[in-house]
């Protein structure tokens, strides 16, 4: 396991760090979060920010800071394109070949179209006597693709998943130096100072997280870099290089520093067990196979305005039947990892699922529509939620291997429980008398005054 031991000095470091922070209040006592709900908020370089919290005695105060700021439509821990560009040829390959399919198939089309009724009997007969030979042929190319497959398999790091792996994983994180020099470019003016407090957090925390999980070799090798952002956006990102890009909408979202290291540790995982690289090769695979799909459309379309409808069909039926699939199955290994991660860090791993609780209910006050699963990247933030419910006992064990100090104070499950349901009541006892039946799943609080 990693250093454990560092864990007292990282608490009272990022402590004095985070109450250093000017006009920043800081509850206290966790306890008396119980009765009420504590939306808190500071004043930071003019801004409103809201203050990341951690009681001395290691309890998490009550602080829903999600309500102070604007929640994006869907949060997202991770860019929204790769994190990382496909190698150059293929950029440039990619447009070329499907475009060549197209021009195929639809030569094909027309060729058929002129030829005469008695050539085309013809050709029909032909096919049916040399259908063993034509059906031999298309099994032999299955059969590549199969080949194919099975001989770029690897293992993933750490969860030993097999995974196919198309790209090399050092040329891979040479092309991630291109994605971090254009980020580097389009926030150059966002970006914060190392003296700020916020940028301070946030390399407290990854510094924490990376020398706690030194012992797995894809954590060690990686050079870690911080850049915090001042952006109103909930997100953040690892490059496969292991620069690590933070949003100060993160900062905002997160009640404690808790939650900040297991989001952190998340997105360390992502790059950890290369999953840009595994992505980037999924969709080099299947836009392979779809070249051939993609011509048998434009071939057997009788008109170019049905074949460009079956075009976008074939994309929409692999963007979610296997693309968005894959996605959300990366960002709950992920969540695994990065849990686990958090735990060998001696990070209060309960918080985890709170976070993803707290994310729902504003989105729920916010009165933004709910996107089904199987349309989003993602996974809902309900399932995220439960998953790790049922993931955090293993990471308390983890945890405990570690000789972490005992956790203390409430259950952070237990206090968002227990305000949830302070929340419901008083948004009962706000019902108008006139008012017979209250939608309870989108309570209308003044948050303001609260």
């Amino acid at each position: 396991t990693g250093n454990c031991d560092s864990y007292r000095n990282f608490i009272s470091k990022g402590l004095r760090c985070l109450w250093n922070i000017p006009n920043t209040e800081v509850y206290r006592n966790a306890h008396h979060s119980l009765e009420r709900f504590c939306f808190q908020s500071s004043q930071l370089l003019g801004k409103k920010i809201t203050s990341l919290q951690i009681s001395s005695a290691g309890q998490l105060p009550c602080h829903f800071s999600p309500w102070n700021v604007q929640i994006i439509r869907s949060f997202h821990t991770s860019p929204s394109f790769q994190a990382a560009p496909a190698p150059l040829f293929w950029i440039i390959v990619k447009p070329a070949q499907k475009l060549f399919a197209i021009i195929l198939g639809r030569s094909i089309r027309n060729w058929w179209k002129a030829l005469p009724p008695n050539k085309r009997e013809l050709l029909k007969e032909s096919a049916r006597k040399n259908k063993w030979k034509i059906l031999l042929g298309a099994s032999s190319l299955g059969v590549v693709f199969v080949v194919f497959y099975f001989t770029h398999l690897e293992e993933t790091p750490i969860t030993g998943r097999a995974r196919l792996l198309v790209f090399g994983k050092e040329h891979f994180r040479e092309l991630s130096q291109m994605e971090y020099e254009m980020w580097m470019e389009e926030y150059k003016s966002q970006m914060l100072p190392e003296t700020d407090p916020r940028y301070q957090v946030v390399e407290r925390v990854v510094g924490h997280l990376a020398e706690s999980n030194k012992d797995i070799p894809e954590v060690s090798a990686l050079n870690w870099g911080i850049h915090v952002v001042d952006e109103p956006g909930v997100n953040a990102f690892v490059l496969p290089n292991g620069q690590v890009f933070v949003f100060t909408g993160l900062l905002d979202a997160v009640s404690d520093i808790h939650q900040l290291s297991f989001i952190l540790g998340h997105e360390i995982a992502h790059a950890v067990l290369e999953h840009a690289a595994e992505k980037a090769s999924l969709v080099h695979f299947l836009d392979f196979l779809s070249l051939i799909f993609l011509t048998v459309i434009w071939a057997i379309c009788p008109r170019d305005s049905l074949a460009v409808v079956g075009q976008w069909i074939q994309s929409k039926l692999q963007e979610f039947m296997f693309d968005r699939p894959y996605s959300r199955t990366l960002e709950a290994e992920a969540d695994k990892v990065g849990l686990e991660f958090a735990a060998k860090a001696c990070v209060d791993v309960r918080a985890s699922s709170v976070f993803w609780q707290q994310m729902e209910l504003a989105e729920t006050i916010q009165g933004q529509p709910r996107i089904p699963e199987w349309l989003s990247t993602h996974p809902s933030h309900e399932n995220r939620a439960e998953r790790l419910e049922r993931l955090i006992p293993q990471a308390l064990k983890i945890r405990e291997s570690c000789n972490c100090p005992s956790l203390s104070g409430p259950d952070p499950r237990l206090i968002f429980r227990l305000n949830m349901q302070h929340l419901l009541e008083s948004s009962k006892e706000r019902e108008p008398p006139n008012s017979t039946k209250q939608d309870l799943s989108k309570p209308k609080l003044d948050f303001a005054h609260t």
